[in-house]
């Protein structure tokens, strides 16, 4: 194959570590007149123009972008592909939001037409918010996931998704049982993990809608294919908690139900978690797992507020989720800019690097992708964004104002949405231009 090579030139932002652990300034590396060179989908250098202009190479094509930024594509770990049509329903928390909108929205997936439909015009809506990568509930249907795979296929995008197992306490019309669970899943998983950049994911939708037996046949899968990934909910909404103590009476907590299955673990990513408890969070640490932080769900859905310095202290890995459609915004600025108020309301500060951070390597973390995804480091994939100053008037007046990188991603992040996204680049190919 011959060599392709392409460079970026712009101000260009990224994170290296997390802030909680090693301070603001160290979290980051940030060159105001910055080079990326992308070679047969990797990134092959990153460095001030000014070094890396002098050695490249004769004929290779530079384009440069003097009013923009250039970051690391970002990563939302927790996104529900069948509720896209139903994103801003109104009126509901979470139990009664499930039944009167969300099952009915979702049993159309039964036809592989509609699964197509939505996965094109989803995936659509990644690209141009400028998310390369997501962990993505399909619904019971395996021809969600597999609508929803063949087109992530198309544009070599790294992606992880799975078809939810849902055996009990949900409509005739979108359960499975234990077994058709475990068997349909194990097919998609033949099929689909690691064809390219795709990954599977276990999906119990919540303990609620899980048999023992059919949490049991989960946590079989995970020792079937240590590498898959496990995705759920937890601690949402406070009557979801009292319902699993319900149903569980003999486990000590929501996150024991999943422990007793052998569903934490590495690649284990649990939504929500706005009610967990230090006990659980040091658990939730010491396995390895990690939770999806839902701003915008959270509030939309009346849960609560996630206690982000709690996760910080137990050292657990958190990423940010839309959970569209308990969410309103395919958007992670949007999401972002709520995740800035979840922290204000509990006397807390959002610094934007750490709110990056979140956005891009604290997903690629908790995804156990940093190596691949997440940053800009020389050898890992060439998933990253074009983010334009002048998206819109105000912002292109704000950003007038600025006189930090602080204070610029700030504004990107509170004034922001898809229109900041001039580009989205996937293994080095334009996968979106607005």
């Amino acid at each position: 194959m011959p060599l392709t090579r392409k460079a970026y030139r712009a101000a260009i932002l990224h994170s290296i570590a997390d802030p909680a652990e090693v301070g603001i300034e160290a979290s980051y590396e940030y060159f105001e007149d910055g080079l990326l060179v992308v070679e047969n989908g990797r990134i092959s250098a990153l460095g001030h123009a000014s070094e890396l202009l002098p050695g490249l190479p004769a004929g290779v094509q530079v384009e440069h972008y003097p009013d923009a930024l250039i970051t690391p594509g970002f990563i939302d770990t927790h996104i529900h592909l069948p509720q896209t049509g139903m994103v801003g329903a109104y009126g509901e928390q979470l139990l009664d939001w499930l039944n009167t909108y969300t099952f009915p929205c979702e049993s159309q997936f039964a036809d592989p037409d509609h699964a197509n439909e939505v996965a094109d015009i989803f995936i659509k809506e990644l690209l141009r918010n400028g998310t390369t990568t997501a962990l993505v509930f399909g619904s019971v249907h395996p021809q969600s996931v597999n609508a929803f795979f063949a087109a992530a296929e198309k544009l070599d995008l790294r992606m992880i998704a799975g078809k939810v197992m849902m055996d009990r306490n949900a409509p005739d019309y979108l359960t499975d049982t234990a077994e058709s669970g475990y068997q349909e899943s194990k097919a998609l998983i033949e099929r689909w993990h690691g064809k390219g950049r795709l990954h599977y994911a276990v999906t119990p939708r919540f303990a609620p809608t899980s048999t023992p037996e059919q949490l049991t046949l989960a946590g079989q899968l995970l020792t079937e294919y240590p590498d898959l990934y496990m995705q759920t909910h937890i601690s949402e909404n406070l009557q979801e908690i009292q319902w699993v103590k319900e149903l569980f009476p003999e486990r000590k907590g929501y996150l024991d139900v999943y422990d007793h299955y052998q569903l934490l673990g590495e690649r284990s990513v649990f939504a929500h978690g706005v009610h967990l408890c230090d006990d659980e969070c040091a658990r939730l640490a010491e396995t390895g797992s990690a939770v999806a932080f839902c701003p915008t769900s959270n509030f939309f859905l009346g849960s609560g507020l996630f206690n982000l310095p709690m996760a910080e202290k137990h050292k657990l890995n958190v990423g940010l989720g839309t959970d569209v459609g308990g969410g309103t915004s395919f958007s992670l600025l949007q999401t972002l800019n709520e995740a800035y108020k979840v922290m204000q309301l509990q006397g807390a500060r959002l610094s934007p690097f750490k709110s990056l951070y979140l956005a891009t390597l604290g997903g690629a973390r908790a995804l156990r992708l940093e190596d691949k995804i997440g940053t800009l480091h020389p050898g890992t994939d060439a998933d990253f964004l074009v983010l334009d100053y002048h998206a819109t008037p105000l912002l292109s007046y704000r950003l007038k104002q600025a006189n930090s990188i602080a204070e610029t991603l700030f504004v990107l992040m509170t004034l922001g949405d898809d229109r900041t996204v001039l580009q989205t680049f996937a293994a080095g190919q334009q996968v979106h231009r607005r």
